[in-house]
């Protein structure tokens, strides 16, 4: 399968993706180039699906993991509050 085409599309998205990091990446950035490079794809010789689809899963698992990491952080930062309240009604006492 040739991407010479597929080079500008992903070369600025690369350039916008490096300017803000790989992190800032997001689903929606994944599916874009995935629909440009199954338009760019030669029809004799596609892409593999199982392939395309160990990808998707590998994004959905990665999405999970940054979902789980925000709202460890957020449970993080109300326990902190909590044993801050508990230690202020302590010393009170």
């Amino acid at each position: 399968m040739t991407v010479s085409s597929v080079t500008s599309t992903a070369a600025s998205t690369s350039s916008s993706a490096s300017s803000a990091g790989l992190g800032s990446l997001d689903q929606a950035d994944f599916l874009k180039l995935m629909t440009v490079q199954m338009q760019q794809q030669d029809p004799f010789d596609p892409v593999d699906q199982k392939e395309m689809l160990a990808q998707m899963a590998q994004f959905s698992s990665l999405a999970g993991i940054a979902d789980m990491g925000s709202t460890l952080d957020s449970i993080a930062a109300r326990l902190d509050t909590i044993a801050g309240a508990v230690t202020t009604s302590s010393t009170q006492e």
